[in-house]
């Protein structure tokens, strides 16, 4: 394989974005082993009465990734957050106002690798969500386990990062006087394996869980799609039925996290590595669907709703895949 390395003179703007994805990437990758490790050779050190008092907080502050996390303007606000921005770069499209008077369920799509849209639009302030959408609190959901990693919680907490368990979404969708913003990646990790260039294929169909959610609670159901998501890295083979996809399909349920085999390039080369392709990424915020407060929805109330808000994110999708590069004979597949 012929390798493509990077010119010397490159301009300081872009080393420091490549940087600061660089970093990004790492946090997603390593940073939470390491943060377990510290945990650990802090217990073992002479410092132990520091790991034993943090082992304490753990204790104490278990319930706050189910009660809204612990945001840090700071840390959302942080410049370096607006070089990894501008790497993309990342857009946040706003269709229409949303009523801070109401909560919402944001269905965000597709689930890509490491979900960069998500996290640009949502985690930090760099694409202006408050100023987009003033009065709304975005809080992006992950799995519950990365909130039981030492110091890790911290971290991911400071960006607004909150867990996906139900007693989580629950808290959020009734806050009162509204304002609160749950972002579901509702693909998930098995969509994470589907996830390459071209890619229009969504695990949607049987996804109903976040439908019930929203109804319980009243809260606005609002589509995203992330056009250009799916683009940022390539992946290996794996399609359904292969040894590779056994193997993934079974780690996932075991671990609860998948892991998809992705490559694209490095910090000095652009032939292969872990680094996302420069690739636009531009996140449309849909239409709201109305949603009235149901204690006991049956499963008619659930399929009625999860087929609008279907048409609902068909319709964002349609009416701006030419302006992001996608021609008008490609169509959404869900399964």
């Amino acid at each position: 394989m012929k390798v493509e390395f990077a010119p010397l003179n490159i301009p300081l703007r872009r080393r420091l974005q490549t940087a600061a994805v660089l970093q990004w990437v790492f946090s997603f990758l390593a940073l939470a082993q390491c943060c377990l490790a510290l945990f650990v050779l802090l217990c073992l050190s002479d410092w132990w009465i520091l790991g034993a008092f943090y082992a304490g907080w753990l204790y104490l502050d278990r319930d706050t990734p189910t009660c809204g996390g612990r945001r840090s303007q700071w840390v959302r606000k942080c410049s370096v957050w607006k070089h990894f921005r501008d790497y993309f770069p990342i857009m946040l499209v706003k269709t229409v106002d949303l009523d801070p008077a109401c909560n919402y369920l944001f269905g965000f799509h597709p689930h890509g690798v490491l979900v960069a849209g998500a996290f640009g639009n949502f985690c930090t302030e760099a694409c202006g969500f408050s100023d987009l959408f003033p009065g709304l609190t975005p809080h992006l959901l992950m799995l519950p386990f990365w909130f039981r990693v030492p110091f890790f919680r911290e971290y991911i907490m400071s960006g607004g990062l909150v867990s996906s368990e139900k007693a989580s979404l629950s808290y959020l969708l009734s806050r009162p006087g509204g304002g609160a913003v749950a972002v579901v990646a509702v693909g998930g990790a098995p969509e994470s394996l589907e996830a390459r260039p071209g890619a229009l294929t969504l695990q949607l169909l049987q996804r109903k869980g976040f439908i019930k959610m929203a109804l319980k609670h009243g809260a606005w159901l609002v589509p995203v799609f992330s056009f250009g998501e799916n683009e940022l890295f390539d992946q290996m083979e794996n399609p359904v039925g292969s040894t590779l996809r056994r193997v993934q399909d079974r780690m996932q349920r075991i671990m609860g996290v998948a892991l998809p085999l992705f490559h694209a390039r490095g910090v000095f080369q652009y032939s292969f590595g872990l680094l996302p392709y420069r690739k636009p990424i531009s996140t449309v915020v849909g239409r709201p669907i109305r949603v009235d407060l149901n204690l006991s929805p049956t499963k008619a109330d659930v399929d009625s709703l999860h087929g609008r808000y279907i048409q609902g994110l068909m319709e964002v999708f349609e009416e701006n895949k030419e302006k992001y590069g996608i021609s008008k004979e490609k169509h959404l597949t869900f399964i």
